[in-house]
């Protein structure tokens, strides 16, 4: 018998209700992040001068930021939550104040177009499957890759495990670079710089995400 081919392993549609694009919602998800670094920097006191110390970002970007020219990664989520102090999640889909959550495939919300710091081109579209806990230290995410042409490398603290749901993956992790195919999964220490974008087209991912 001839070896099957491993995509054809994947053609039972198990994850046909997982794939596919994200729809776009209403834009009120998108702009509540700006709108959140905003608040969270006047309630710690700090001006975009001081918050650009505490990151290394320049002032411009952070502005762009909070005006939503430009939409934050999760590498530049990740750096700001701890600059200023506050949960990974309350940035990414704000304060959860359940203990638990069960999140429906029709009831997933929050989604985020992370752009490049220029804000003219789209990296990936995420959504939040989780958001309701409170006191949560993982983000369980559907992440839209976009091809890249111009990658930006990612370093921030914490750890993440990524599982590919459709199409191919580029993950590059330190010196090393990996095509991740439908069910291959990564688990790296986001110390370690590392970058991830579809390697052509779009491709589809669960990722999960812990502060460390």
């Amino acid at each position: 018998m001839e070896p099957k081919d491993r995509k054809g392993l994947m053609n039972i549609d198990f994850f046909a209700d997982l794939t596919g694009d994200i729809p776009d919602e209403p834009r009120k998800g998108v702009d509540d992040i700006g709108e959140r670094i905003r608040k969270l920097r006047e309630e710690k006191g700090l001006s975009l001068e001081e918050l650009s110390r505490l990151t290394g970002f320049e002032i411009e970007f952070l502005a762009s930021l909070e005006k939503n020219e430009a939409q934050p990664q999760l590498g530049t989520v990740i750096k700001l939550s701890k600059a200023l102090d506050s949960a990974f999640g309350r940035l990414v889909s704000s304060v959860g104040d359940k203990l638990y959550s069960i999140t429906r495939k029709d009831e997933r919300r929050t989604v985020s177009r992370s752009t490049s710091k220029t804000g003219k081109e789209q990296v990936y579209v995420y959504k939040s499957l989780a958001p309701d806990v409170k006191g949560r230290h993982m983000e369980a995410l559907m992440v839209q890759l976009q091809e890249v042409p111009d990658k930006e490398i990612s370093v921030h603290e914490g750890e993440e495990f990524i599982f590919v749901l459709d199409g191919v993956v580029v993950l590059e992790i330190g010196d090393d670079a990996f095509e991740l195919e439908p069910g291959d999964t990564a688990y790296y220490l986001s110390t370690t710089p590392h970058h991830i974008a579809a390697k052509s087209g779009k491709a589809t991912i669960l990722a999960v995400l812990y502060e460390g």
